[in-house]
């Protein structure tokens, strides 16, 4: 009899075979997600009778919502129902919320009357209208919160409890192939789906997704007989929850000027048993007040909730360490969740690549995916190569230069924004049609590219840097809250991103002047809208530079400055 290697596992559960399952389920997710969102700006506004600035707080709310439940959902499945329950709910969760928005394409009562865009007096949705609306985008955040919080490390637990000795090598097999699906699928979604909605309508352009939804689920629940299931544990984050509660307790407890005088709560099989002099306030929760009674024969403590660990109370000195740094990429992730207004930039310039063919306004983000692509593959293969064969040793750039930098080409992204807004808008003027803002300027919408392109090195250099400051930074047993620190910033920034624009509409507008983004983009100011984004970025640069030097040096500086010294005395 002939065998599968891949299905000869000394576990009949897990391994390799389970993978495609679980890649294929966030891959099509994504998919989904990213075709709905770019357009989403023009179903709001000529279906729903929006105005631009109500519309884009109604997507920055449902993306700062989609940003932050994965961390609670995270939270849940680590602490109580498990990965797999998990991933489960969320599927199917996201399969109502993505059925339920292709419905109000459908069924006519579920939107406002058609109304032209000119007229002022157009009807507004109703309260049952909107709530059906809010309810798809609702269930759609639940769902992908669902299984992106569990979905890279479901996978991982495969291949843990099933092909043991490859298991090294199939996990960063596993965590390549799974970014390269979701970057692949994003590409997919922001071309092909957006360009059905443009040719083909909204009910068939909001049915793809839907159809992309189902075989999302299907693909997670066909392999389920073949899933390792491990049961919830105790959550990271309870136990960093954990020492705030304890130092409370403790607070009253007078902590010595030397460390070592008092006696401390290790883990079990740790070397760490004396916790660090900075936050000395956070150490009264491991400190072990009554030896007989605040921990067991083996070395647990009796109520954790007043007595921790070292480690505990170190991982969250580390996490509120690098609290300052996280938040001066509020700023960057702001500039990128302004996704509707590129959108409506790009609907009223000329997209013809040829004379039948045009792009759609909803899919020139690929051209930032695709910088973002082609930077990384040049610097990881090509220019760190060689400038490491010129000195002659390793040469890369480090974490806090990238952030830097990212945040640079941030501003430049704005400014290039806003070049191109005050040549698009003079031009409209100049033609004759500023008072239609569907009419479309004998621009090529080519003029987006910087931005776009600026964008792309922004997170290449900026959040990609981000993501690894906070692994090299923070514990090894601190790697889910690493990845959660990223997309809390993305949520966060939504919000702040929704504040801005609210609060410069409002601004704007009074006396009652047209304001600076109305939804006649050829009226309005949306110029001077980016110019202040960009000084905001370049606000938030100097901040970070405040920032950088009060953190210090990191683990590779320090790591590199302890190598130097180590290769000048060995020339001595």
């Amino acid at each position: 009899m002939i065998t599968e290697p891949l299905l000869i596992n000394k576990n009949p559960k897990g391994g390799l075979r389970t993978l495609p399952f679980i890649i294929a389920n966030e891959a099509f997710e994504r998919m989904a997600s990213m075709g709905l969102m770019p357009n989403m700006i023009l179903y709001l506004c000529g279906e729903y009778n929006m105005e631009t600035t109500a519309g884009t707080n109604v997507l920055l709310i449902w993306t700062a919502a989609t940003n932050f439940l994965p961390i609670i959902g995270a939270f849940l499945a680590d602490s109580c129902v498990g990965r797999y329950p998990m991933i489960g709910f969320g599927c199917i969760t996201y399969l109502l919320g993505v059925v339920l928005l292709w419905l109000t394409t459908i069924l006519s009562q579920a939107q406002p009357p058609a109304c032209d865009q000119l007229r002022s007096d157009c009807e507004s949705a109703t309260w049952s209208q909107l709530m059906l609306l809010y309810s798809a985008l609702g269930l759609m955040s639940l769902g992908g919160g669902g299984i992106r919080s569990s979905s890279l490390a479901f996978g991982a637990e495969q291949l843990e409890k099933g092909d043991e000795n490859k298991s090294k090598g199939a996990l960063q097999s596993y965590f390549s192939w799974y970014y390269v699906s979701v970057l692949a699928s994003s590409m997919v979604a922001v071309t092909c789906i957006v360009y059905i909605q443009d040719n083909l309508g909204w009910k068939v352009g909001f049915g793809v997704p839907a159809v992309i939804s189902l075989l999302s689920a299907l693909s997670f629940f066909l392999a389920s007989p073949f899933y390792v299931q491990s049961k919830a544990n105790t959550s990271l984050l309870t136990g960093l929850i954990q020492v705030l509660v304890a130092s409370y307790k403790n607070r009253h407890i007078k902590l010595s000027s030397q460390t070592t005088e008092e006696m401390y709560h290790p883990r079990k099989g740790s070397m760490l048993l004396v916790p660090s002099e900075n936050l000395r306030c956070l150490n009264k929760a491991c400190i072990i007040k009554h030896p007989g009674q605040d921990s067991t024969p083996d070395r647990r403590a009796s109520n954790p909730w007043s007595l921790c660990t070292v480690d505990q109370v170190e991982e969250l000195k580390a996490l509120i360490k690098v609290i300052p740094l996280w938040s001066t990429g509020i700023m960057i992730a702001v500039t990128i969740s302004q996704s509707s207004f590129p959108v409506l930039q790009a609907s009223t310039m000329d997209r013809h690549i040829t004379p039948n063919f045009e792009i759609p306004s909803g899919s020139f983000g690929i051209f930032t995916i695709i910088t973002v692509i082609l930077w990384i593959g040049f610097y990881d293969r090509i220019l760190q190569p060689i400038a490491s064969k010129i000195r002659g040793k390793p040469c890369q750039l480090r974490l806090k230069q990238r952030m830097g930098i990212g945040l640079l080409f941030s501003t430049a992204s704005m400014a290039a924004w806003a070049i191109t807004e005050t040549v698009r808008r003079n031009i409209a003027i100049n033609e004759g049609i500023s008072d239609d803002p569907r009419a479309v300027v004998k621009m090529s919408a080519m003029w987006v590219l910087p931005y776009h392109v600026l964008s792309g090195l922004a997170m290449a250099f900026n959040m990609i840097g981000q993501i690894e400051f906070y692994y090299s930074e923070l514990p090894r047993s601190m790697s889910s809250i690493a990845s959660a620190l990223h997309g809390l910033g993305m949520s966060v920034a939504s919000l702040v991103a929704s504040f801005i624009m609210n609060a410069v509409d409002e601004i704007t507008k009074r006396g009652g002047k047209e304001g600076w983004i109305p939804s006649n983009i050829n009226k309005g100011r949306y110029d001077y809208y980016y110019w202040l984004l960009a000084g905001l970025n370049m606000a938030s640069f100097i901040y970070f530079l405040a920032c950088c030097k009060a953190y210090g040096p990191c683990r590779e500086e320090a790591s590199e400055a302890l190598d130097e010294k180590d290769g000048m005395e060995e020339e001595c």
